[in-house]
């Protein structure tokens, strides 16, 4: 099965810490849509976790794994779904063009807000997994601006 990272899940060590073994890992994008940092994060109320919401003609850029089916699951208790996102299938483009449908996460309505920026700490999981994206892209988070 596949899954569209585009959090700190992009790192692929955060992966395996969490239990998640996957078979492939590359570059997608997926389109109609922009990153935010808009999840109230559970340790800090003042932070922000990625989130993901509908804008025309807006891409988020992340990795697609191909994991275990059984592994949504582990997913599943990390993303705090069904309380803290919802799980979400979504068309994403490969570099060669094809698309592949694939499930990612989505923070419910009420567990975000505006005005949140991410810890340092959290930012840098997005950059360590950030090999395979854009260097635009890239820059763009590097260049976020964080809570410290």
């Amino acid at each position: 099965m596949e899954y569209f990272a585009y959090g700190s899940n992009m790192n692929p060590d955060r992966m395996k810490q969490r239990g998640i073994n996957f078979s492939k890992r590359e570059h997608a994008i997926l389109e109609g849509w922009k990153l935010l940092f808009n999840k109230i994060a559970s340790r800090n109320p003042n932070e922000g976790y990625a989130n993901i919401e509908r804008e025309e003609g807006s891409i988020v850029e992340g990795i697609l794994y191909e994991i275990q089916g059984s592994d949504v699951e582990k997913l599943d208790k990390y993303e705090g779904y069904p309380n803290h996102y919802e799980r979400l299938n979504v068309r994403v483009r490969l570099d060669n063009g094809k698309e592949v449908e694939a499930v990612t996460y989505v923070a419910n309505s009420n567990k975000v807000r505006e005005g949140l920026r991410p810890s340092r700490e959290y930012l840098m999981h997005l950059l360590r997994g950030c090999d395979l994206l854009s260097i635009e892209y890239w820059e763009r988070l590097r260049q976020w601006e964080t809570l410290d």
